[in-house]
């Protein structure tokens, strides 16, 4: 199982537990945040003969994906209550078959910001443009830009955040 740097290591645990054996063809992707935890699996691939032409292809593999989603439903759905009890988060689901990835369910949090004018252009300049739709969704395009053009620093940033928290956990005790 993978998780972001951040990850909770008893989710991961309960997890690799409570998952059914062959739902996934391997330990499956797991992200952790403050509201939501992702479980995606990769699933065996149809076998749809060495001829099949790209439509075939990509029609069996969401199909695949589909299958997944509608079979094991009332199973996920009992796995997600039980862990949101347990860590107080949503649980969101996907499969991953090929080349082909679906999300089942995510969640979409809102986030409240103060932005000065020279934001809000930048804001209002994506919707002017057809960009966005709207200035929450221009906001969420640029947090998307970002993470994407800098994972390498996210990634540093993330693991200076976990050198604090151990050097914080070692620190002196209050007596």
């Amino acid at each position: 199982m993978t998780t972001q740097e951040n990850g909770d290591e008893q989710v991961l645990g309960w997890f690799a537990g409570r998952l059914p054996d062959g739902w996934f063809t391997g330990p499956p992707e797991i992200a952790v945040d403050r509201d939501e935890i992702r479980v995606v699996g990769v699933l065996a691939e149809p076998d749809v003969g060495t001829d099949a032409t790209p439509e075939t292809r990509s029609a069996a593999l969401g199909s695949r994906i589909a299958g997944f989603r509608e079979d094991t439903r009332t199973q996920r759905m009992r796995i997600a209550d039980e862990a949101q009890h347990r860590f107080g988060r949503k649980v969101s689901w996907g499969a991953a078959c090929g080349e082909e990835r679906q999300l089942f369910t995510t969640l979409s949090v809102p986030a409240m910001t103060r932005l000065r004018m020279p934001e809000r252009r930048v804001l209002d300049t994506l919707v002017d443009s057809g960009v966005a739709r709207s200035r929450s969704h221009a906001l969420a395009w640029c947090v998307r830009l970002v993470a994407e053009r800098q994972d390498e620093w996210l990634k540093d940033l993330r693991q200076a955040m976990t050198a604090v928290e151990q050097v914080r956990a070692e620190g002196p005790k209050k007596d």
